[in-house]
């Protein structure tokens, strides 16, 4: 018993130690006064500056753009791709996951700079085309790893049972195979989403003049002291981040539940 109790308080030792600095973010975005120093009463203001500062809703304009099409299109690409690879020959499949991997682990830093430097060989001028590409090509690889798992599920005899029967393999794609990875594609795109809209670094690397997402116009905004408004905006980010975490977990929840129902 004694043994619980301290392995519970060590485990609210260590989460209090990794969000203590958002709860005091977040406690300070509704401070009346600038200064972190002290507390000055409760108010929303900050909230209703960030809302009227045009270049912030300029930004958050740009980070919803960026992250619901590099999203979209990367969860279309990302599908196929895990289709393709699904269907390969041990060797090319592994070769393959080795090469999807690769933008996973790798730092961020390396991946923007090395898109940078895609961009400017073929003479791409930098401005938003080039950040949803390089968002799409980071987020295509999640969407492999999300979508892969639901098709080792897959009865692979159900597409050619329905060919049998009469189905072309388009149509038994759409009718028998889409719905089966349906969760897989759905939470692929969700992290790609979530991704886009946390993504610094290699944004900061393909973007140009005039084109910033949230987090270049939050570094941008810190470099000049730190604004009551930033405190507002991280923590709309944060919820925003957590909500879309919290439906992903829910998905898988209910689809691991709904296995357990079945067997």
């Amino acid at each position: 018993m004694v043994e619980k109790w301290i392995k519970r308080f060590y485990a609210f030792l260590l989460y209090l130690f990794l969000y203590a600095p958002i709860i005091v973010l977040i406690i300070y975005s509704f401070n009346n006064s600038k200064s972190r120093g002290n507390w000055d009463g409760f108010t929303l203001k900050w909230y209703a500056e960030l809302f009227k500062d045009s270049q912030i809703m300029k930004a958050l304009y740009y980070t919803v753009l960026v992250a619901f099409f590099s999203s979209a299109i990367a969860t279309v690409i990302g599908t196929l791709a895990a289709i393709g690879i699904h269907n390969a020959g041990h060797l090319k499949k592994k070769i393959l996951l080795n090469l999807n991997y690769i933008p996973v682990i790798n730092p961020d830093i390396v991946t923007g700079v090395a898109l940078m430097s895609l961009f400017i060989f073929v003479g791409k001028q930098m401005g938003f085309v080039t950040m949803l590409l390089a968002h799409i090509t980071f987020n295509i690889p999640y969407v492999v790893l999300s979508v892969l798992p639901k098709l080792r599920q897959l009865n692979k005899h159900l597409a050619e049972a329905a060919m049998d029967l009469g189905a072309t393999p388009f149509y038994a794609f759409r009718k028998v195979v889409l719905p089966e990875i349906m969760p897989g594609i759905i939470s692929g795109a969700l992290i790609a989403f979530t991704m886009s809209i946390d993504d610094f670094v290699i944004s900061f690397f393909t973007t140009g003049s005039g084109v910033q997402n949230l987090s270049i116009k939050i570094f941008s905004m810190a470099r000049r002291g730190i604004n009551p408004k930033i405190n507002a905006l991280s923590t709309l980010m944060f919820l925003s981040v957590l909500i879309l975490l919290l439906l992903i977990n829910r998905r898988s929840s209910l689809e691991i539940k709904g296995k357990d129902d079945v067997a």
